[in-house]
């Protein structure tokens, strides 16, 4: 499968791309009238794209006995279809992809029946493998799918990659774009480095997934002496958990960023990125090792009213007291950053 030119094209473009979070009611069965209401929040406030079945999703949807990876693409799969009918728009349709080759192999497959775009292709279930066995791994999704490569941080369960993977990685020809999520700027160097010495800089996109970091990741250019030239590189947009939350403001921070007059404004926007991240802190429970990352997203949401609780698929995953505090510091503190009017004007349509 190849991508058309009109994905591909939003792909190099860089747009925003929410991860989906898990609606679930109080019997953590699926809500899917809210998952829907997710759906239709993200695509209205202006989103490129949305990622489904990825970590945000919670990776346990996959699990014997709670089977819900093929209900939650289908639902995401008329979302999408219902969207670009009634605008006319295109988005990417972004589908998450885990575990041993075989396993990988079945769910790229079941995504590209349901047309999904691309394959954000996670590799926690290759902890202790060598470089070429993951490679070899990659290349025979990427025979199914175009795929984007995940590098998800070791405190959520990824593994550490260098560069010489991202390198080698970078070379597989159905790669289309990167998240980078290592939450570590000497990791995220590594993957970039890899990309420019692989010569496919031009061919793939990057994307950023480290939370910790948005606004500075996507005003950064990267330069390489690659063979005695330059290899210039940026971090075109930002495929996030973060973005699953207050997405219409996202939309308009990437909006100054990729204004012509953005160098102009350099001071005020990397003052945003340190808000941000104070933010995210919040959000992602930093305090606890990142333990309430998920839950944390559904607390807002659930303010919002667009979920009806904090309910996850693990019941140990709880909002802590202190977190809870820290979100509503945050929510006070950056009162231009949230889109709650937004969601206001349109939850009952959504819902």
């Amino acid at each position: 499968m190849n991508l058309s030119k009109e994905i591909a094209d939003i792909i190099k473009k860089g747009v925003v791309i929410p991860a989906l979070p898990l609606a679930l009611n109080a019997e953590r069965k699926l809500d899917e009238r809210r998952q829907r209401a997710l759906m239709r929040y993200y695509l209205d406030a202006g989103a490129g794209g949305v990622a489904c079945a990825v970590h945000t999703t919670q990776f346990e949807i996959r699990d014997k006995g709670i089977d819900l990876l093929g209900p939650v693409l289908k639902i995401a799969k008329e979302e999408f279809d219902a969207f670009e009918k009634n605008t006319g728009k295109k988005v990417v349709r972004v589908a998450g992809i885990l575990g041993r080759t075989d396993q990988a192999v079945k769910e790229a497959t079941a995504a590209v029946s349901l047309d999904y775009n691309v394959g954000l292709l996670g590799l926690k279930a290759f902890k202790n493998d060598d470089n070429e066995t993951i490679i070899e791994h990659c290349k025979k999704v990427a025979e199914v799918i175009p795929i984007v490569g995940f590098y998800l941080q070791t405190a959520v369960g990824g593994r550490r990659l260098n560069a010489d993977f991202w390198r080698e990685f970078a070379k597989i020809k159905n790669v289309v774009a990167i998240k980078m999520a290592p939450f570590n700027r000497y990791h995220t160097i590594d993957v970039i480095r890899g990309v420019a010495e692989s010569g496919r800089a031009d061919e793939i996109t990057l994307y950023t997934g480290n939370d910790d970091n948005i606004i500075a990741d996507l005003l950064t250019e990267y330069e390489f002496c690659c063979n005695d030239k330059i290899i210039k590189l940026r971090i075109s947009g930002g495929l996030l958990g973060h973005w699953a939350v207050w997405t219409k403001s996202a939309v308009e921070q990437l909006r100054r960023i990729k204004s012509p007059d953005y160098k102009n404004n350099l001071s005020e926007l990397y003052t945003l990125g340190i808000k941000i991240t104070d933010v995210n802190s919040a959000f992602f429970d930093v305090a606890n090792n990142f333990k309430g990352c998920i839950v944390g997203l559904h607390y807002v949401l659930q303010r919002q009213g667009l979920l009806e609780g904090l309910w996850t698929l693990n019941p140990d995953e709880v909002l802590t007291e202190n977190q809870k505090k820290e979100i509503d510091r945050v929510y006070d503190s950056y009162p231009e950053l949230n889109d709650d009017e937004f969601v206001k004007t349109n939850l009952d349509k959504w819902l």
